[in-house]
């Protein structure tokens, strides 16, 4: 125990290393279901490539490539959900820093949560080939620890805490032969997807000079022809570099280089003539940490694959899914001026994840989320973007927490259909959104349903059909996975005081009330610094969602007597829960007092537990 010589002990139920979102999420998803969570974060901010210090957009399924009607509301759900909504109403200004505090302000609110920033993992205490303890250093204080948890989740992207436990990794590009990939190359090599650097600008309204450093790099309009760059307040993605070397090792190299490209395409649109509406316009913050894409990738219990995503296979352990296309670039990046700088050919349907591709294959309590999964290189490129992580960091926390109430290591409980079964029920319950896997157990598929009013396809028996969102045929999911319709209840924008309520035959008895709305997930919603992407967004609380409403309860005691249950004002929230203990509940009512801004009620579902 030499290595525990002087470190403070922390204990924990499940450990998170990394506070990307992937990271956070599965914090957050863990501490809600009851587990003692330590979240482990090397750097003083929250949110990994979307923080303040890289400002990467947060994407996922819903990305308008694949989508080819307005109704596909593949947006992420859940957790990610609930952040990006309250950004679009706490962050009018779009500052990337208060993107940051909502990220630290949802982690300090959890009371089973323990945040530990500036805090590296450096190492692990092993026995057999389970993690005892992960071992770490915040140097801002001089304090060494050592957390012991029951489950470890890496979430590192880099995958630091898997690799010092000696879980099977890979690095590099598989060959088309290996798993059968027609989007490999003939051959492996060691090369990944390349790091960027970002930068924002402003038109300051008169002339700005940009004087570059000595060591900037010199392009051309020519060099740059694949590479767009007519706009100038958000920098770009493109401005990648890093793919031919080892982008761990070689990170600081790497910065250094990014550093001297971004500067290069700046002095380009300042300097070469062939911008001159730039001349008003000047830098006022570029990053110095790498927005990284791609190191390590763990070997779990199941390796996605380019077939997995193409073909939307069904996974009975699924946990979360994905659908951005499989993104690949040039190893060269900004080098490769004579193509592309991607690839991206673009998946037909959202694809599910399975638990087992979360779960390491030789460390018995060790699982991960995020850029590090189990994937090929093929599939990864897809998997890796953050809103994508965010449902992956939902299902691994949530998984982590039951098996560490019941003191099962996630190796042998990705093994066991009834608790993989459970973990989904209680993702569905926290508005995951899972390919394939219906709700169980909700009292309000019982009921009948009756409204003040209904629109034609809006009605209100939609409301306990078990979709809280509308994706079918080629505009989102498999066919066989979802049904088609809008799969809510929508009144008439004539119906001044809208209603709808579920009505039971004979009296039952209820803990919890559910209430899924509609944040209209058929747009796009991140923080975004540029122009063009922000006018996507509905920024603020979302229009269609209810903004007041309550809930009014009738028990078999007093059946015409109604009981207010709950009053939700100033609401943007998609998802509300009311926790009540009735044991005669014959009739729930939902009265709409106010949207904010569409004129007629919208419910996804209501579901009573």
């Amino acid at each position: 125990m030499e290595q525990l010589e002087g470190r403070q002990p922390v204990y924990a139920d499940v450990m998170v290393a990394g506070g990307g979102i992937s990271g956070v999420a599965a914090a957050l998803a863990a501490a809600r279901n009851g587990a003692r969570v330590v979240l482990c974060q090397d750097r003083p901010v929250l949110g990994g490539n979307a923080s303040s210090e890289i400002r990467m957009h947060i994407v996922g399924a819903a990305n308008s490539k694949r989508r080819k009607a307005l109704e596909t509301e593949a947006r992420e759900g859940g957790i990610l959900e609930e952040i990006l909504l309250e950004c679009a109403v706490r962050n009018p200004q779009r500052s990337a820093s208060m993107f940051d505090l909502i990220l630290y302000e949802k982690c300090r609110a959890e009371p089973n949560l323990t945040l530990m920033l500036n805090t590296a993992v450096t190492g692990v205490q092993m026995e057999g080939a389970q993690i005892v303890s992960a071992l770490a250093v915040r140097e801002s204080t001089e304090h060494s620890f050592a957390i012991f948890a029951e489950v470890f989740l890496d979430c590192t992207g880099d995958g630091r805490l898997g690799k010092e436990a000696g879980a099977l990794f890979a690095t590099g590009r598989e060959s088309a032969g290996q798993y059968g990939e027609s989007l490999a190359g003939t051959e492996p090599d060691p090369y990944s997807l390349g790091s960027s650097l970002l930068f924002t600008a402003r038109d300051m309204g008169e002339p700005m000079a940009f004087i570059p450093p000595a060591w900037a790099r010199s392009f051309t309009e020519e060099d740059l022809r694949f590479r767009p760059h007519h706009s100038w307040e958000y920098g770009y993605w493109w401005v990648e570099f890093g793919g031919v070397l080892d982008t761990i090792a070689d990170n600081e190299s790497i910065r250094d280089e990014l550093l001297a490209i971004m500067m290069g395409v700046w002095d380009h649109i300042k300097n070469s003539g062939h911008h001159p509406e730039s001349e008003n316009w000047a830098l006022d913050w570029f990053g110095f940490v790498p927005g990284k894409r791609e190191s390590r990738r763990f070997t779990g219990k199941h390796m996605l694959t380019q077939r997995d995503l193409e073909e939307a296979v069904h996974f009975e352990d699924v946990i979360a899914y994905g659908g951005w296309p499989m993104d690949t670039h040039p190893p060269r990046g900004i080098d490769a001026k004579d193509s592309s700088p991607l690839h991206q050919p673009i998946t037909n349907y959202v694809y599910g994840i399975p638990l087992r591709s979360l779960v390491s294959a030789n460390v018995e309590n060790l699982m991960f989320a995020g850029r590090n999964i189990s994937a090929t290189h093929i599939a990864f490129s897809s998997t890796r973007v953050m809103a994508t992580c965010g449902v992956m960091g939902q299902g691994a926390g949530t998984f982590a927490a039951l098996a560490a109430r019941e003191g099962a290591a996630p190796g042998a409980a990705a093994d066991n259909p009834e608790f993989i079964r459970r973990t989904q029920q209680l993702l569905i319950r926290q508005d995951a959104f899972l390919p394939g896997i219906p709700p169980v157990d909700n009292l309000a598929s019982r009921a009948r349903v009756r409204a003040s009013s209904e629109q034609p396809g809006g009605e209100a028996q939609n409301v306990t059909d078990g979709h809280t969102r509308s994706m079918h045929g080629t505009n989102g999911a498999r066919p066989d996975l979802t049904a088609p319709g809008t799969h809510r209840w929508m009144s008439r924008p004539e119906d001044s005081a809208p209603w709808i309520e579920l009505e039971w035959d004979s009296p039952v008895a209820m803990s919890e009330v559910t209430v899924v709305l509609d944040t209209g997930m058929h747009r796009r919603l991140t923080l975004t610094h540029e122009e063009g992407l922000h006018k996507q967004n509905a920024w603020g609380p979302q229009p269609e969602t209810l903004r007041e409403f309550r809930l009014v309860a009738y028990c078999a005691d007093s059946p015409g007597v109604g009981r207010e249950i709950m009053h939700v004002r100033d609401n943007y929230q998609r998802q509300i829960v009311c926790c009540i203990e009735l044991d005669t509940m014959v009739k729930l009512r939902l009265e709409v007092l106010g949207t904010n801004g569409l004129d007629h009620a919208r419910v996804f579902e209501i579901r009573c537990y």
